[in-house]
């Protein structure tokens, strides 16, 4: 039994949590020892009455087997919070998912990605934004995420796909019932482009209250939200609130003065949100204006020993070259190259003058 046993067995009990299960592996060590583990112990770590029965019956009745099983039938990978494909950005959000199931695959060119949310009614304004801007984000490399509901969301992934590019979508539901219905056909040429993401076990229905916790996914998953038309209760500002909670920027397009559709995204804009016209508002905003290139690097050239031995030493504070050079020993036209090749594939940044910090 693995740890991703574990992990499926705690996602299938009802009333177990992302915070509880944080709580059971840090208590018993490891997934599989909290899964194994007596009543007596799990009361002991602070679990109640009720969550200590729910997860007893939840191991006398899954056959955790035959739910992977299951999963790769229906061509669903399940991947849990300890696998090195579990999305490096999620691992920085509070409570982030033990256990995320996958139509499609999550690829290293998805580690630059930004969220495109607003209203489920668009105006055609709306719809022509998104396109322009969704559409020319993933032209330029930028994986487009969403939540795959109707309005802004679809609008969104099909630019990313009539551009060729690549897009994310997450769901309230399980991912072999994609939800809406309406929404299927889209959803299953986004498996082919990018991926359908959820924590919720296999044949979930989309519940009320999975809406909110879609939502911090969506945010969670991307380095930067967009906004186009959200009215003053749209859920798409549920979102924003988890982007700035997960430290993450906020960008939002301008309305018409007049419409309903635009109060949530123009008041966005007053609170400081970054005003967007056009996708190259949003990569300046990211400083991602060689993302192509940062990507065609990064996937072509392997990571060397030297780079091996000077990325330990670049930290979020500023070093400067002198320094860094007396820390790692190589030769200085070696150390200046190295500092290069790393700064295009995005891994570092100069912070001032001959002065370098992770960008990341």
């Amino acid at each position: 039994m693995e740890q991703r046993h574990a992990y499926l067995g705690f996602n299938l009990t009802a009333g177990i949590g992302p915070s509880r299960v944080a709580r059971l592996v840090d208590y018993f060590g490891t997934a599989l020892a909290a899964w194994a583990a007596p009543a007596s112990e799990l009361s002991a770590c602070g679990l109640g009455a009720k969550s200590v029965s729910a997860l007893l019956a939840a191991r006398e009745r899954y056959d955790l087997d035959a739910e992977f099983t299951r999963a790769a039938q229906l061509g669903v990978s399940i991947i849990c919070i300890e696998d090195a494909a579990y999305p490096a950005l999620l691992h920085q959000i509070p409570q982030p998912p033990p256990l995320l199931y996958l139509r499609g695959e999550i690829s290293k060119a998805d580690d630059w990605a930004l969220a495109v949310v607003g209203t489920r009614g668009p105006s055609e304004y709306g719809r022509e934004a998104t396109r322009r801007i969704a559409g020319e984000l993933a032209g330029a490399g930028v994986t487009i995420i969403s939540g795959l509901a109707l309005g802004i969301d679809a609008a969104a992934h099909t630019a990313a796909l009539d551009a060729q590019g690549r897009t994310l979508a997450v769901l309230a539901c399980g991912v072999d019932l994609p939800y809406p219905e309406r929404n299927r056909r889209l959803a299953d040429q986004i498996v082919q482009n990018g991926a359908l993401i959820s924590e919720y076990p296999l044949s979930s229905v989309p519940l009320p209250n999975n809406f909110p916790a879609r939502n911090r996914l969506i945010s969670g998953l991307a380095r930067g939200t967009l906004v186009v038309e959200a009215g003053e209760r749209s859920g798409a500002l549920i979102t924003v609130e988890f982007a700035l909670e997960q430290g993450r920027e906020v960008f939002a397009v301008p309305g018409p003065i007049y419409s309903p559709k635009s109060v949530g995204t123009h008041r966005l804009i007053r609170d400081g949100a970054t005003l967007v016209t056009c996708a190259q508002d949003m990569l300046d905003g990211m400083n991602w204006t060689m993302v192509s290139a940062q990507q065609e690097v990064r996937q072509a050239i392997p990571e060397t020993a030297d780079e091996a031995v000077l990325l330990p030493l670049v930290g979020y504070e500023p070093r400067h070259v002198d320094e860094l050079g007396r820390s790692c020993g190589l030769a200085t036209p070696t150390l200046l190259s190295t500092l290069a090749m790393l700064e295009l594939k995005g891994v570092v940044r100069q912070a001032g003058p001959m002065q370098y910090v992770l960008a990341r």
